[in-house]
């Protein structure tokens, strides 16, 4: 059985600010929350319009402020754009504020283009030592060593759980030598997916943390009660991929009726290869699409990202995806 979670970029669409997707988060989260969703998490991002959770640990203690048992956390944060210490400052005061409740998903991309790298003081040889910050990040969450002269507080024995991120095998070589659990970013980037999965299986070593291989898979479902309107409501999705590949940032677009009058041959070939992992149509067009993904692939869990423009249209898609679990034998919550 795998588990239902939320990926929620806390997307700003046309017309509205900063503050109306925060909302809508807090909203959606309460409703996850009710679904029986296991996780929400939200993603560091920055200098983009669009996407309103660059200050990722702040917006994930306003989301656990306003829920009481679902798990709450990063996917992810970026740790070569910070000291592997503030990070374990940050999630130590987060899960001391709200225990069992936090996770700590970890990639090594910038989260952005490089001018903003630079704006960050971001160092560009970052990345190359991810590794050994993601080992120091986890030493300031374990026990308090005799020899040991900087702690996190808190965070000192509070045993955050790591997750890594990625959308290579990099990634997938690296959770499975740490024996952490691996969520890859097929939501935006499939093309290595089974690849990785099968590399993070087959190397993962046993850890404290994880005693097996946990791996989640990143996708996009926008549901539907028909087919038709689902596609509609998907052509927003599908704006935001085209324009990225015109490099282009903004804000959420309402959807269109003809994405191919919105989009270049090329375009369409190359946004539909980046959303290959999307699920997009009536419940039982989803749930046959999903147990076949879910069985080729033997994920433990999905994280859906659902950029849908409307509220209430994004809420109906969670609630009706949260419906399957009592129609498939394969889409179950944990």
């Amino acid at each position: 059985m795998v588990a239902l979670s939320v990926l929620d970029l806390v997307p700003v669409v046309e017309g509205k600010t900063a503050a109306d997707a925060f909302a809508n988060t807090k909203d959606l989260a309460q409703h996850a929350e009710r679904w029986g969703y296991q996780r929400y998490w939200v993603a560091e991002h920055h200098n983009m319009v669009g996407i309103a959770s660059a200050a990722t640990s702040v917006v994930i203690g306003f989301i656990a402020a306003h829920t009481s048992k679902i798990r709450v956390g990063a996917g992810g944060i970026m740790l070569p754009n910070h000291s592997p210490l503030l990070i374990a400052e940050q999630f130590g005061t987060l899960e001391s504020l709200y225990p069992g409740r936090i996770d700590l998903g970890l990639g090594r991309a910038p989260g952005t283009d490089r001018a903003t790298s630079q704006a960050m003081r971001r160092d560009m040889m970052a990345s190359d030592h991810f590794p050994d910050d993601v080992l120091e990040l986890q030493s300031y969450f374990g026990p308090l060593q005799p020899d040991q002269t900087i702690e996190a507080v808190p965070g000192t024995g509070l045993n955050v759980p790591l997750w890594i991120l990625g959308s290579s095998l990099y990634g997938a070589q690296l959770a499975a030598a740490l024996g952490l659990p691996y969520a890859f970013a097929s939501h935006f980037a499939p093309d290595a997916l089974e690849h990785a999965l099968a590399i993070y299986k087959a190397q993962f070593r046993p850890s404290q943390q994880s005693a097996k291989p946990h791996a989640m898979a990143g996708v996009n479902v926008v549901l539907a009660d028909t087919d038709a309107e689902a596609d509609y409501l998907f052509s927003s999705i599908q704006q935001r991929f085209t324009d990225m590949i015109r490099g282009k940032r903004g804000y959420l677009k309402p959807p269109i009726d003809d994405i191919h009058a919105y989009w270049s041959a090329d375009e369409n070939m190359h946004a539909s290869r980046m959303l290959a992992c999307s699920f997009v149509g009536s419940p039982d067009t989803v749930r046959r699409k999903l147990d076949g993904f879910v069985t080729s692939t033997g994920v433990d869990e999905l994280m859906v990202a659902s950029a849908i423009f409307e509220h209430q249209a994004r809420l109906r898609s969670y609630e009706l995806l949260a419906e399957l679990r009592n129609k498939t034998a394969i889409v179950k919550a944990a």
